[in-house]
């Protein structure tokens, strides 16, 4: 875990350096197992292919989950995140050699009274905004 960031050392308009986060299938297939969504388009390529995906996609929760991480790994507290919400707004394509990636940044959009602070996230994966309107907010120390 990185050291806790501090109310006082950020201000509005600070980049947060980005993050890359590899997707490979057997993650997919554990998050399966751990949300209960089983949905064959996150682990069947034939099925993937056969309803139109070009190759099997990443849970739309995971790839948010992975957005709650790179928050948390800043913050330096898995407890820090207050509130956060995304939209969906393209897929991670996951190909069979498991080259997928989601790259995370963030930048910290206001600072709230109460030692918070408000990070939008950009998420993307193959060049392609895969989040928008993500946003977390999160009390630092």
């Amino acid at each position: 875990m990185t050291a806790t960031v501090k109310y006082d050392d950020v201000e509005v308009g600070q980049e947060i350096p980005a993050r890359t986060y590899p997707v490979r299938r057997v993650d997919l297939v554990k998050y399966a197992g751990a949300s209960g969504d089983f949905n064959p388009i996150h682990w069947d390529e034939k099925f993937a292919k056969s309803v139109g995906l070009p190759d099997i996609i990443a849970h739309g929760m995971f790839t948010m989950a992975e957005g709650g991480r790179f928050v948390t790994d800043w913050a330096g507290d898995p407890g820090a995140v207050i509130d956060y919400g995304v939209r969906f707004s393209s897929m991670v394509v996951v190909p069979y050699d498991d080259s997928a990636e989601i790259v995370i940044s963030g930048k910290i959009e206001d600072k709230l009274d109460d030692n918070s602070v408000v990070v939008a996230l950009t998420a993307r994966s193959a060049g392609e905004k895969v989040l928008t309107r993500a946003k977390a907010t999160v009390r630092l120390a």
